[in-house]
């Protein structure tokens, strides 16, 4: 098994230009070929609707639906909470405790109040009318990604939340999705998966009503659709494959920053899992714990394929220089392990979740610390927050004026308004004090 494991290990003096790119390049013919399969699928749903949905689904997920067994009854509802376990259902009640409590206090942040001079100008929040939760299914049940999405939406006041995730060959939905969704208070769900969800949640069909945003994560097909339907419908972010970035230096535990590596890798095939270090003893035995526990036979294949893929070791001869390739790469998560982490932790400018110490993995801040784990990936942390009740608001100014106010601006109101050659501008202020 060690020999089919093949982490890319670099020095940071001689990294290739295009390191930090995530995915293999694609041929120009391939990238050609996914948008153009992603477009059809959109087309066809934007004009057959529910017909298309039922069509996609039995060629994609193996399971024959109809417009009546499509969306999730309060029967299967019932079902779910039968096939899992009081554990699962107290360890989901948490979770959403935990992040309902993280979101209330991120509310509180941007609301704002100042009068000056006569005019009162105050910063209220709104929630939006209706979102749409992408929950990825296929290899994996995702309950805690269904979490993220609606909890935030709760607490955000949205009056009608849309969960769509793939169906089982079975034309069933996991479970623990579907128990996940009722604690939340979800709607809707639908047992509809794929570009064809994105499309639905965009554009709307007979069965599923069209929302103002889509949030989630998906696969590269869900993720361009989301990009290409963003011109009609707001998105969350470019949200890709999985990744992770390790910095570590000299008193890092390998065997901790390989465990890591691998829980991320386990996500998928395409995931991504690195580490930057300042020691090259802590760089080769992180390599040596890789190469034994990839071996495990638990999920071994998807994370063997990941590392051996997108895996990658880089030493660098600085915490400067080690500082500076992380924010280069902009990861999904970035855990520090080293003696001072908060110094560190202060200089880093491009990630979507920092992680600080030892005792800090990126699984706590999936499951249990009440961050939210739907983040930017692909170097969008660069540009991009994770997401948060925030992302399902609108904020609105609310301005209101004295006489008083507005005659100490007017001169100025004029001044602009004639820079600009909008002297209709001026006349509107100037109307207020005609006798």
């Amino acid at each position: 098994m060690q020999s089919r494991l093949q982490v890319k290990v670099w020095k940071a003096k001689a990294l290739p230009p295009d390191w930090f790119k995530r995915a293999k390049t694609q041929d120009e013919k391939g990238r050609v070929t996914l948008e153009k399969d992603v477009k059809e699928i959109i087309a066809a749903v934007k004009k057959r609707g529910d017909a298309a949905l039922v069509e996609f689904t039995e060629k994609f997920d193996k399971t024959r639906l109809t417009t009546k067994t499509m969306r999730v009854t309060p029967d299967e509802v019932k079902a779910a909470y039968r096939k899992v376990t009081k554990g699962q259902v107290a360890a989901l009640k948490l979770m959403k405790e935990k992040l309902s409590n993280m979101e209330k206090l991120a509310l509180q942040q941007p609301r704002v109040k100042a009068a000056v001079d006569g005019v009162t100008v105050e910063t209220v929040l709104r929630p939006i009318a209706s979102v749409g939760c992408y929950v990825p299914g296929g290899q994996a049940a995702y309950p805690s990604t269904l979490m993220m999405t609606a909890v935030p939406a709760k607490v955000a006041g949205v009056s009608r939340i849309v969960v769509c995730s793939p169906p089982t060959e079975k034309g069933t939905i996991n479970p623990l999705i579907l128990v996940a969704a009722d604690i939340c208070q979800v709607d809707e769900v639908y047992k509809v998966g794929g570009v064809q969800a994105i499309a639905a949640l965009a554009y709307g069909t007979e069965c599923i009503k069209p929302v103002k945003k889509i949030v989630g994560p998906g696969s590269k097909y869900v993720t361009l659709a989301k990009v290409l339907v963003s011109q009609d419908v707001a998105i969350d972010m470019p949200a890709g494959p999985s990744e992770v970035l390790v910095l570590a230096d000299e008193t890092a535990n390998p065997k901790l920053i390989a465990a890591d590596m691998i829980s991320q890798a386990e996500h998928g095939a395409d995931s991504i899992a690195g580490l930057v270090t300042t020691s090259e003893k802590v760089a080769e035995e992180t390599l040596a714990c890789l190469k034994d526990n990839a071996a495990s036979p638990e999920r071994g294949d998807i994370i063997r394929a990941s590392l051996s893929t997108y895996g990658f070791i880089v030493t660098c001869e600085s915490i400067k220089e080690m500082t500076e390739l992380a924010n280069a790469f902009a990861p999904e998560h970035l855990e520090i392990m080293t003696r001072q982490p908060s110094e560190i932790s202060a200089k880093i400018t491009s990630a979507g979740l920092i992680l600080i110490g030892s005792y800090s993995p990126v699984a706590l801040s999936d499951y249990g610390s009440g961050t939210n784990h739907v983040l930017p990936t692909g170097g969008f942390g660069s540009a991009f927050s994770g997401l948060s009740a925030l992302d399902f608001t609108r904020r609105i100014s609310i301005v209101e004026s004295s006489k008083e106010g507005l005659v100490k601006l007017k001169n100025h109101v004029k001044v602009l308004a004639d820079a600009e050659r909008l002297p209709n501008h001026f006349k509107a202020v100037e109307a207020r004090f005609e006798k």
